[in-house]
């Protein structure tokens, strides 16, 4: 994974307090079980749902189920953001992922992500064509997010810490 640029804001945190470092917010991603997928409806109505994410090489992933409204909002529009942290006032780290969805269909990698669910969620995924099969025969989407922009808000002290990922272009 490409180390992001942090650029702390000052305006938005407490005097003195430091930016998060990157590895405490990899932390964050990577313990989380839930998080919040934010999408956009074909009205332009916000679609926001919990759901369970697993953070791997750098990219968020995410299952839903094909005839779910967040897939067909994905659909139409990849963009989304997921969110997480903890509903704590005076203590923690919340966490907000930017990017675009894309589907994961290679056998092998949809594979590999299932036994991810299984170990850290314990739920049960074969793995069809190109989707998450569940035990009931449904089709799940997979899908990753790769941060485009991350922002973190820490709380214990206040502190806002915004990280950006080089685009596909900045790499040529």
């Amino acid at each position: 994974m490409t180390t992001p640029t942090v650029e702390y804001n000052g305006d938005f945190s407490e005097p003195g307090a430091p930016a998060v470092p990157w590895a405490d917010v990899e932390r964050v991603l990577t313990t989380s079980e839930m998080f919040f997928l934010s999408t956009v409806r074909a009205d332009g109505r916000p679609h926001v749902t919990p759901l369970p994410a697993i953070w791997d090489r750098g990219v968020l992933h995410i299952c839903t189920g094909d005839q779910e409204q967040k897939a067909k909002n994905l659909a139409r529009n990849p963009a989304c953001v997921l969110s997480t942290g903890t509903s704590a006032l005076h203590g923690g780290l919340d966490v907000v992922v930017e990017g675009v969805a894309v589907r994961v269909t290679e056998p092998g990698r949809l594979r590999e992500l299932a036994a991810l669910w299984k170990s850290k969620l314990d739920w049960d995924f074969g793995v069809g064509e190109d989707a998450f099969r569940d035990p009931a025969g449904r089709n799940g989407l997979v899908y990753g997010i790769r941060p485009a922009k991350v922002l973190s808000f820490g709380k214990g002290p206040y502190t806002q810490t915004r990280y950006r990922f080089p685009s596909a272009e900045d790499l040529a």
